[in-house]
């Protein structure tokens, strides 16, 4: 009797990422299957505990598909977390050699300490508007597993 997936198993796996719905729908994320497999170690925020569950009980050698709402994978996308920074805050906090291109995304530095990063969508001599939310947020998601090993 192969291994099944418990919470906090250790995986092998080949798995795709494709784009179901909103924009690039069709697209591929990521896909490991042309390529080596993954590891996975459940239960650690590798993934969402959304986009686990499904793999939970499954058997090693067992092949799965399953489509995934925005709230069990990257999320819904939040609103709040388009916001301005001012051109000195950026200035301040981002790595000197930062390009700041519209549809980019940037890292930098909060006053806090913690990293942050953004996508850029407008820029202009006062005040820059990012995007905070993951890039995958507000999309429903299908994704392919073939489950290689699991300890």
């Amino acid at each position: 009797m192969p291994p099944v997936v418990l919470a906090d198993s250790y995986l092998t796996l080949h798995y795709r990422i494709v784009i179901e719905s909103g924009p690039g729908a069709g697209s591929t994320f990521i896909d490991t299957f042309d390529g080596h497999p993954a590891t996975l170690q459940l239960g650690t925020g590798q993934w969402s505990p959304g986009m686990e569950q499904p793999l939970l009980g499954n058997p090693e050698g067992h092949c799965l598909s399953y489509v995934l709402a925005p709230r069990d994978a990257y999320g819904d996308r939040n609103p709040d977390l388009i916001q301005r920074v001012t051109r000195a805050m950026l200035s301040q906090y981002a790595e000197d050699d930062t390009a700041f291109v519209p549809g980019h995304m940037v890292e930098f530095s909060a006053p806090n300490g913690a990293r942050y990063s953004g996508v850029l969508k407008e820029i202009n001599d006062e005040w820059a508007l990012f995007d905070f939310n993951h890039p995958m947020a507000g999309l429903t998601l299908r994704v392919d597993v073939d489950l290689l090993g699991v300890l």
